[in-house]
């Protein structure tokens, strides 16, 4: 999402409001991991409730914004377009994680989605990407083949669905940057949150199964909330703090998620992984950096 530079800049608490939106994310992933693969929770219906959950929990929230006049616009059809790009994208994800491609190469791989939007920035909205950003862009894509290793026998199609979630939130960040000069971020959010469980619901319906048990309940209702704090928490940050600042603390949810792959699956990510990752988020810091100067 696009964030606007902070009134007040408050470095603690906004690293703080990052980091435990990562942390809320790293324990997601290996939720929603542990119920597709233990469980035998379609990755669909998982999305449905994990999003609907969502919703009601931030629903007091999201009344404190105004809801009727955040639902303002004159771009009704364009808020369906992003949101059906992020629905396809979370999709994609949870379908990787099902699968399972292992939590180190799918967070890693997802890392690219700056870098896909760097060249739909350049083709689809028409801006001027200089030398430096298509280097640091292609830099990025080397780290990520470093870490894919299409080359060996180990590789599966599969491992390719991460970088689809990428490209489809690239597009959706796309389009968040196009509508800030229309919409309020309040209008942005709500529209996302809102339009998200119709989307779910038509993507889950061919091949829904009510989950059944109490600990799978446990684990869908525990993922729901804090996705809810995720967002709540990132909000906070762009709000306490500049976004410029804020945004380096996003990469922690690189280290976090190779953990919960590791404690609860006792996947060890190889060597490639760190140089890898190291490539994608120098690429993505540069380019960021960039961006800010202009």
């Amino acid at each position: 999402m696009s964030h606007s530079h902070s009134p007040t800049h408050n470095p603690v608490q906004g690293a703080s409001w990052m980091l435990s939106a990562g942390l809320a994310f790293a324990i997601v992933n290996s939720l929603a991991q542990y119920l597709s693969i233990k469980l035998g929770v379609s990755s669909t219906t998982f999305a449905l409730f994990q999003y609907f959950i969502a919703l009601i929990a931030m629903l007091p929230w999201l009344r404190t914004m105004g809801i009727s006049r955040s639902l303002r616009t004159q771009h009704f059809f364009q808020h369906c377009f992003r949101v059906f790009l992020a629905v396809i994208g979370i999709q994609l994800w949870l379908w990787a994680l099902a699968y399972p491609v292992p939590i180190w190469q799918g967070i890693a791989l997802l890392m690219t989605s700056p870098l896909f939007a760097t060249i739909g920035s350049g083709f689809l909205l028409k801006e001027k990407v200089g030398a430096a950003r298509w280097c640091a862009t292609i830099a990025g894509f080397i780290g990520a083949m470093i870490i894919l290793e299409p080359w060996s026998d180990s590789f599966s199609i599969a491992t390719l669905l991460p970088v689809g979630a990428a490209i489809f939130w690239a597009g959706y960040s796309l389009m968040v940057k196009k509508q800030s000069s229309t919409e309020s971020p309040t209008t942005v959010v709500m529209y996302l949150l809102i339009l998200i469980t119709p989307f779910n619901v038509l993507l889950a319906l061919p091949d829904f199964h009510m989950p059944t048990g109490g600990a799978t309940w446990t684990l869908i209702i525990a993922a729901g909330l804090l996705t809810a704090l995720a967002q709540w928490a990132i909000a906070k940050a762009y709000a306490v703090a500049d976004a410029s600042f804020v945004q380096p603390f996003d990469h922690a949810k690189l280290p976090l998620n190779v953990l919960g792959g590791w404690l609860v699956f006792g996947w060890v990510p190889p060597g490639r992984l760190w140089l890898g990752a190291a490539i994608i988020i120098a690429s993505v810091a540069f380019i960021t950096q960039w961006e800010k100067r202009k």
